[in-house]
């Protein structure tokens, strides 16, 4: 069965081989073992609370209990934009006319903007490509939602995602070539590895401080943005799936787009019920349904049988020891 369960320290080399499996432009999975052993105390941190709330990363694993495979990520940021401003472009429509010349344009441009502080942020989501199918990657988008259910007043009322932009085949990006490279003189893996390293000082320095006609850009570079790279076209969907809505937003680096939710109308969050579990032998369900534990602390999630009654949910006992919950435990349910 797959479970989705909290990331720690032991976790480096599986961390570090979904890192390299990745490929270019993800930024929130460098190749570097130190940067991923820091994201993976600051998970174990956030789990067990001992750091202040809006400071958490919440770093999750989908491991398969029969095996011990590891073979997907995902994350929930309790906020961003505190300690390090969260750059974007915002696409920005103008209007201009001239009514002795009856003439009327629109152009839009592309604005450094920083406008998400304090916003939570799912991310990090990637699977292995032999489980990219059979609903492995809706358990796994799923779970930062009952994640965030669980205990919703430790996020922002605003969650949200930003999307890998579009390269090429080759490993190009046609937005950095045409465009950032121009403000940022050094190699695409350089500076995303700065942008989850540093302060982003380096950004603010060096970012355009003026619109950029967005007419007068090469047709390359035109044609990606707000795109999504062909291996997030699934994620993008997942995301709109759950109310998630393009927000006028675009990476700096590579133009991907950012989409955002309010966090209560996030529509797993909004429908998983809180029921008491009732551990049984076997459950008759036609379909399977989403289920978690009721607290960050202790957090997994399966998609498993569930026979819902009331206010009680029976849960065979295979489902039940991959949640780690007894009868009488809290879960949350989403059919």
């Amino acid at each position: 069965m797959l479970v989705v369960r909290p990331a720690g320290p032991a976790d480096l080399d599986h961390l570090l081989e979904l890192a390299i499996l990745s490929g270019p432009g993800f930024t929130s999975l460098p190749e570097d073992p130190d940067q991923l052993a820091e994201r993976l105390d600051l998970s174990r941190d956030s789990f067990e609370g001992t750091l202040p709330p809006q400071e958490r990363w919440y770093t999750l694993m989908m491991e398969e209990t029969d095996t011990g495979d590891v073979d997907g990520i995902a994350s929930v940021k309790a906020a961003v934009g505190l300690n390090r401003p969260f750059f974007s472009f915002r696409l920005v429509n103008n209007a201009s006319s001239s009514p002795s010349l009856d003439i009327r344009l629109e152009h839009q441009t592309l604005q450094l903007v920083n406008e998400c502080t304090g916003w939570s942020e799912v991310g990090s989501l990637f699977l292995k490509a032999d489980r990219r199918k059979g609903g492995a990657g809706r358990l796994l988008s799923q779970s930062r939602y009952m994640l965030i259910g669980a205990e919703p007043d430790l996020f922002a009322e605003t969650v949200l995602a930003e999307l890998r932009g579009v390269f090429t085949p080759d490993g190009a990006c046609p937005f950095w070539d045409h465009v950032a490279h121009k403000f940022f003189p050094m190699p695409f893996d350089q500076a995303d590895m700065m942008t989850g390293s540093t302060d982003k000082q380096f950004i603010l320095d060096l970012a355009p401080r003026h619109p950029i006609y967005v007419e007068l850009l090469p047709e390359p570079a035109r044609a990606v943005i707000g795109k999504v790279h062909p291996q997030g076209v699934a994620a993008m969907a997942l995301l709109e799936s759950e109310g998630f809505r393009p927000n006028g937003l675009i990476d700096i680096f590579d133009a991907g787009p950012t989409v955002s939710c309010p966090r209560d109308h996030i529509r797993t969050v909004r429908d998983a019920r809180r029921l008491t579990a009732s551990v049984v032998d076997d459950v008759e369900a036609e379909l399977p349904s989403l289920v978690s534990t009721d607290s960050v602390g202790d957090f997994r999630a399966v998609r498993g049988r569930a026979a819902i009654d009331g206010d009680t949910v029976r849960l065979p006992a295979e489902v039940a020891e991959a949640l780690k919950v007894r009868t009488g435990d809290t879960v949350r349910v989403k059919s």
